[in-house]
């Protein structure tokens, strides 16, 4: 059991990685109740610390060595293991973890499906097509997705919402890695199908130089387009939590949202410098999702290449 200082210092220190980590995350979790707020920075705080481990980072910045990545990521599998265990594991954002599964109902299986992103890029994955990109999206940010649903009170039974949860996250890993190809690029890492390469002659691993920006431009574009698909069945997801919580997926959406599609209207200039998102245009968004919040959902529901339960069979085929 852990009491209510121990609990009170794990929150603290899950707050303070989120405003280290992300700003755009910190300022949306900031719309949420209490509780739910408390609970989001506790899981963030195991994702961001999961992630560094996994790259040999502190709070994102520079990739660093990846000689041991494999040792790296067993110690994530079993600090996790331990946590979820009701274990001490000396690791705050470990303990952290395993703090808010015990609140919330997160199983190990959700656990392993974030954990096993970090095992592709520890063996040095590629995807080859469309399906395998989107599969390491699952991994890395549709799995992150449906956790965060379970901390809002969705249901692990409810399928439905914990797709469009999962939506969510598809959506915001293609456009971080639409925004990213050059951090990517310069650490030896790239996301897009090997199939969408060739089929643009574009010689893998050649991506980033100047005399194919042109050609690239079109392979971001149909992420990005994905992105936005994703996002609106997100939206229609919102639309079933409660309102705090619709408030702050909905300001999220916007904020990363507008990453995507900053990336895609700047076409072959898109990464000559990081996109980001002012502070004026982060409080835009805020304001605007709290009007979103008080409409109904959308109706149309958008067509997704893949759902999530198609996405985790073929993990789990793999």
């Amino acid at each position: 059991m852990t009491d209510r200082a121990d609990r009170a210092a794990l929150v603290e220190a899950a707050r303070l990685s989120i405003v280290r980590g992300s700003k755009s995350f910190a300022a949306a979790s900031r719309l949420f109740d209490r509780t739910t707020r408390e609970r989001v920075w506790l899981l963030y705080a195991w994702c961001r610390r999961c992630d560094d481990l996994a790259d040999d980072q502190d709070h994102g910045g520079t990739l660093g060595s990846q000689a041991g990545a494999p040792a790296r990521l067993a110690m994530i599998r079993d600090l996790t293991d331990r946590a979820l265990n009701g274990e001490a594991t000396g690791d705050p954002a470990f303990d952290a973890f395993g703090l808010v599964a015990r609140e919330t109902g997160i199983t190990r299986a959700m656990a392993e499906d974030v954990i096993a992103g970090f095992a592709l890029d520890a063996a040095d994955w590629r995807p080859r097509e469309e399906i395998d990109l989107l599969r390491y999206c699952f991994h890395v940010a549709g799995a992150v997705g449906v956790m965060m649903a379970v901390v809002m009170g969705v249901s692990p039974d409810d399928e439905d919402t914990l797709d469009r949860a999962c939506d969510l996250g598809l959506a915001f890993q293609l456009s971080n890695i639409a925004r990213d190809l050059s951090e990517d690029d310069a650490a030896g890492r790239c996301y897009l199908p090997l199939e969408w390469l060739v089929a643009a002659d574009i010689p893998p691993g050649e991506q980033m130089k100047p005399r194919y920006r042109q050609a690239l431009v079109p392979l971001v574009h149909r992420m990005c387009h994905m992105a936005r698909h994703y996002e609106a069945s997100a939206r229609i997801g919102a639309a079933r939590l409660g309102f705090r919580q619709r408030w702050a997926v909905l300001a999220a959406a916007g904020i990363y949202g507008a990453i995507g599609r900053k990336v895609d209207q700047a076409g072959a200039q898109a990464w000559d410098h990081r996109v980001t998102t002012s502070t004026m245009a982060k409080l835009g968004h805020v304001l605007k999702a709290l009007g979103q919040s008080a409409l109904p959902a959308p109706r149309r529901d958008p067509v997704r290449p893949y759902l999530r339960r198609q996405l985790a069979e073929r993990a789990r085929a793999a």
